[in-house]
């Protein structure tokens, strides 16, 4: 009879219900084809999922293995290069440790756009001041505290520092706190003694090349050994850059059916080939300044790097066996000074002639 006042029909609501879920199954269905045909970057789709998927970083992994079998875990402090896992490493330990509410039981605030006071005074407290239960929606036990995570910490101000560390002394049961930075001397003393402090080591070859063989292999990619060592050189133990110029490198040669090799790693990654390298430091042996600045003139119509330009130059000249220590020394020292003007903003083509008429005058005095 209740069926029939409310549907008009005998029977009529539990067939109604019954095509509703039905829709909503087939939404649903179709929200996660959707998701899953959306292009994701490999860095994201590859990222950890849990804390024993982290690589290369093991007294870390050591102490969030023990904070998941119950022991507390203590404020953190992560820092070293970029691409080494901190952000992966925290995000890995959240999800092994709330299950799938990790999102409501963290706050993850990147330092580089919101650093200032008034952040560290309303959203972080704010969320330090929220009570955790230490069950889970689904009766699973989990702990009864939240995760503040602070990317780039390094960059935050020393007011909004000094606001965090009282934060961080009053809410100490019920939020925990990882810093993350490269640079752990601009983090100030009284904030980094509340923390356990975690070094981030360069991932070594045998890591990187462990993960683009993985990658390439389930993506269907085909690179050369070379390649591959092309690949670990510019990335320089970062993972991170590492998985994006294999994944951009597999987008120039997507349908060739073609082996990635070291020039389309150069090509993508900005390298600049070594016969300009070499063909600058010959054309100062010539003692001529026409040359020297055609040489020069000839690198910015290439449209290379100065800094990546700086990198390159001071590499050759250190492994360099025709020049004599003190040579070596004067010309890195100015690579130095070319390399800082850079950063502050100068212009480009005067720093490569400074470089370049140093260099020239060097190898002449012999």
């Amino acid at each position: 009879m209740e069926a029939f006042l409310k549907t008009g029909k005998v029977g009529g609501g539990s067939g109604a219900k019954a095509g509703c879920s039905s829709k909503e199954d087939k939404k649903k269905a179709r929200a996660a084809e959707a998701e899953k045909a959306r292009p994701v970057p490999w860095v994201e789709r590859y990222r950890p999922r849990s804390i024993t998927d982290v690589a290369y970083q093991d007294q870390v992994v050591a102490v969030l293995k023990k904070s998941l079998s119950g022991a507390d875990l203590p404020n953190l402090l992560f820092y070293g290069p970029p691409g080494t896992g901190k952000t992966s490493t925290i995000l890995a330990a959240a999800r092994d440790l709330f299950g799938d509410i990790y999102r409501e039981r963290i706050l993850e605030l990147n330092a580089s756009d919101e650093r200032g006071i008034q952040v560290v005074r309303e959203k972080v407290k704010k969320f330090a001041q929220l009570t955790a239960a230490g069950r889970r929606p689904d009766g699973v036990a989990c702990p009864p505290y939240k995760i503040i995570i602070l990317d780039e910490a390094d960059s935050m101000t020393k007011e909004a520092q000094s606001a965090l560390r009282r934060t961080m002394e009053k809410s100490g049961r019920s939020t925990k706190f990882c810093l993350i930075c490269n640079y752990v001397s601009r983090i100030i003393e009284p904030i980094t003694s509340r923390c356990a402090k975690f070094r981030f080591k360069p991932l070594s070859e045998e890591v990187l090349l462990g993960r683009l063989d993985l990658i390439s292999e389930a993506e269907g990619v085909k690179i050369s050994a070379e390649g591959k060592r092309a690949i670990m050189e510019t990335s320089e133990g970062d993972l991170r850059k590492a998985i994006t110029s294999l994944q951009s490198c597999a987008r120039l040669k997507s349908g060739d059916q073609v082996e990635i090799g070291p020039e389309d790693v150069d090509e993508i990654s900005g390298v600049i080939p070594s016969r300009f390298i070499e063909g600058l430091l010959d054309t100062a042996q010539l003692n001529s300044y026409e040359r020297l600045e055609e040489a020069v003139d000839g690198l910015m119509c290439e449209g290379f790097s100065g800094h990546q330009l700086v990198l390159q130059l001071l590499n050759n000249v250190v492994e360099n066996g025709a020049l004599t220590d003190r040579q070596k020394s004067e010309i890195c020292a100015e690579l130095g000074k070319a390399e800082h003007a850079l950063l502050e903003g100068a212009d480009e083509y005067l720093q490569m002639m400074s470089i370049a008429t140093v260099m020239m005058k060097v190898v002449s005095q012999g």
